[in-house]
């Protein structure tokens, strides 16, 4: 049971951010945004982002456990930050140009957590991937936003 504690520690973390980019919600203005055809309805946003904060949490607990802090979990750490400051340049400051700098930034770490993450703990970077796949379609997502917008 001891051993869990610490997994606490880093759904803590995740959490943190989440709730911190719960703080800057889509509204009025995304709202009156012209969007791509792939865009998807709202509702789906929360449930998704809820299990891949679960799993990133999870893959940088694994590699904790085995490693330490380290390289890896100052990528993780880093790429963590930049996650949450998106939801506040895009959808606090309404800033579509800003979110696609910080996105951009943010899937290179997560390509390089992931990897870091599979060297020290296959489980730990299959666990990642999700997150991966995510930023990238959201990547596009904001890529889209900016254009049309």
């Amino acid at each position: 049971m001891r051993q869990y504690k610490s997994l606490i520690v880093f759904l803590i973390l995740t959490g943190a951010i989440a709730l911190v980019g719960s703080q800057f919600l889509p509204g009025e203005w995304y709202a009156a945004l012209e969007k791509p055809f792939f865009n998807p309805p709202n509702w789906v946003f929360a449930p998704v982002w809820s299990v891949l904060y679960i799993m990133m949490a999870v893959a940088a607990w694994r590699v904790w456990r085995r490693v330490g802090v380290d390289t890896a979990i100052v990528l993780w750490v880093i790429q963590l930050v930049l996650n949450g400051l998106w939801s506040w340049f895009f959808f606090g400051l309404h800033r579509t140009g800003l979110g696609l700098i910080d996105i951009g930034v943010l899937l290179v770490l997560i390509a390089l957590t992931t990897v870091s993450f599979i060297r020290r703990d296959r489980v730990a970077g299959y666990l990642m991937l999700p997150y991966l796949a995510w930023v990238a379609f959201a990547s596009i997502l904001n890529l889209s936003l900016w254009l049309l917008n």
